[in-house]
């Protein structure tokens, strides 16, 4: 369902390509993901089991939306442009295997003095804030657009009336364009595999095959939405926030014509906002939180006092879900999917302080479409690899890392900032980013110009404010952190493997420590997304069974390749 929100009219031009055969109509601003969704297609992939997987996360970390495109197994069809006449297949559950690799990308080794991974608000005021210093600052980012999840922009093809762009579209537009008009050094399309040292990271990009060797490394990778398995989670049409975010604000497709929002947490009332502005049918909005009266007025004058704006932006969404008259039901989240295929019914339920449904609470919405948001969880893969210090933050149920107020790690030429570090939104981020390329400014000998330094001032500001704005809101939208709570025995734990929850639990024992001994057990966490859905699962319920404590190498341990990628770039060039 395609949709057009303020100040984006409509762009690209039509263009069609073929799926399973079937010719379908989409325009030049799609990903193959949104021209399916858009024509209500929602398998990618197929699994061993015999069922189909489609858009899931939206940002290439589950690996769920992989299709064969043009005979080439693999593509992911979130990050994949849509052209003419392409030729779209599910993609089998045993693709054959290419046995005559002949790709042979040149090699290049840069040693700048700061490198920058990650393209979101954390990176961009890192390396705008070095390279203003005056260090050499090279920046990159695995997607093709600069910008991150939050300051994700439309496709090109939309023509833009700025001063219509909502807040977000125009702080991310201006914030780039700064980047590239700076002597930063931009390279998109740039996935990093490996880090074997703060002066030894190795990526590849579609045209070459990089070794860079930075004088200091900030690393700005951001975090990925938290997985919760319930019956029928891996039904085609269920999907992140995050991602049914990026196919509304990208490229203006909704992700059905009737959606239920569920989850933890204020993005998800952005999203069922934005989506009811739209002209989509909001089923409902359901908030793990209680959000009672009785909690909300204390920590939301401290909210008020440090985030005015935001507090705004807040009771507008509400606002909103009134207009629209959708239901917003609080304490309550989706638990099961049902569907043949793909989606076509939910059920939600009243959920109490454990994380469990209460039984005779359920409601059964018709829908074709679910957003799922359950909070995130750090990517922090290259800090875990280069021994920086973590510690399971509890509060959370996730990894954080030791850092200062600049972000500088326990190792010295290391730098982690934003949600990778610890999720904390995209303001405490960008003040992050900016006290990061101030401290390697020091840290290399540099000397601040007045106007860094003021800008260093303003940023500890903000970023104490913002910090005390997010303990506030942590508050209003406390909740029980959720695992495999509303998992059946069938219910599939390790999306990549399909293993059922009674299969992983059949090796728990109080012997059993770790998820590394788990996986070697079962496989779990083996797949393309490398445990990053179920890891954290799998060590919720070895800790409960063991009454061992979490701590920072309980769950997968993170190596490289970080992500699927060809053998070819990895091996040494003939």
């Amino acid at each position: 369902m395609r949709i057009s929100s303020k100040g984006i009219r409509p762009g690209g031009s039509a263009i069609h390509f073929q799926y399973q055969g079937q010719q379908v109509e989409a325009l030049t601003s799609d990903t193959v993901a949104s021209a399916l969704i858009n024509a209500d297609i929602r398998s990618c992939r197929e699994t061993t089991m015999g069922d189909t997987r489609g858009v899931f996360c939206g940002m290439g970390v589950c690996n769920e939306c992989a299709v064969q495109v043009d005979g080439v197994n693999g593509k992911l069809a979130c990050k994949t442009p849509v052209q003419e006449n392409m030729k779209v297949d599910v993609q089998p559950a045993a693709p054959a295997l290419v046995s005559d690799l002949t790709i042979e990308l040149p090699e290049y080794e840069i040693s700048p003095d700061v490198l920058v991974i990650g393209g979101g608000p954390a990176g961009l005021y890192a390396a705008l804030t070095a390279a203003a210093g005056g260090l050499e600052v090279i920046l990159v980012d695995e997607r093709a657009k600069l910008g991150g999840q939050y300051f994700k922009q439309p496709a090109e093809e939309f023509a833009l009336v700025e001063k219509e762009l909502d807040t977000q579209y125009r702080t991310g537009r201006e914030l780039i364009a700064r980047v590239l008009a700076s002597k930063v050094r931009v390279l998109n399309e740039v996935k990093v595999w490996g880090a074997f040292g703060p002066r030894h990271i190795l990526a590849s990009s579609p045209t070459s095959r990089w070794v860079f060797r930075p004088k200091r490394l900030i690393i700005a990778t951001g975090a990925y939405e938290r997985g919760v398995p319930m019956p029928g989670w891996t039904l085609p049409g269920v999907m992140t926030t995050g991602a049914a975010q990026t196919l509304l604000r990208s490229n203006q497709v909704s992700p059905g014509s009737r959606v239920l929002v569920s989850g933890n947490g204020p993005l998800n009332l952005q999203l069922a906002a934005e989506l009811a502005r739209a002209g989509v049918t909001v089923v409902a909005l359901a908030e793990l939180a209680s959000v009672s009266g009785r909690s909300v007025p204390k920590p939301g004058l401290q909210m008020a006092t440090s985030a005015p704006k935001l507090v705004a932006d807040g009771l507008g969404y509400i606002a909103t879900l009134a207009k629209h008259r959708v239901p917003f039901l609080r304490g309550s989240a989706v638990i099961r999917c049902d569907g043949v295929g793909k989606l076509t019914q939910v059920t939600v339920a009243v959920i109490d302080s454990s994380g469990n449904a209460l039984e005779g609470t359920e409601k059964v919405f018709e829908v074709d479409s679910v957003c799922v948001g359950f909070g995130f969880l750090p990517a922090n893969e290259i800090s875990r690899s280069l021994n920086c210090s973590h510690y399971f933050d509890s509060a959370r149920g996730a990894l954080a890392v030791d850092q200062d107020e600049s972000g500088r790690t326990s190792i010295p030429e290391i730098w982690v900032i934003g949600d990778s570090a610890c999720v904390n939104g995209a303001k405490v981020a960008q003040s992050r980013g900016v006290l990061a390329g101030v401290a390697v400014l020091g840290d290399l000998g540099l000397s601040l110009s007045e106007t860094l330094k003021r800008r260093n001032k303003a940023a500890t500001r903000v970023l104490h404010r913002h910090l005390r704005f997010q303990n506030a809101l942590s508050r209003v939208y406390q909740a029980p952190i959720l695992e495999e709570q509303l998992a059946d025995a069938n219910t599939i734990i390790c999306r990549c493997e399909s293993l059922s929850l009674s299969q992983v639990q059949i090796p728990l024992t109080e012997s059993l420590h770790t998820a590394g001994a788990l996986k070697r057990l079962t496989r779990a966490g083996m797949g393309k997304c490398q445990g990053r859905y179920c890891g954290p699962i799998l060590t919720s319920m070895i800790a409960k069974v063991s009454n061992a404590p979490i701590g920072e190498f309980a769950g997968f341990i993170s190596q490289v390749p970080y992500q699927p990628t060809d053998i070819d770039i990895i091996a040494e060039p003939a």
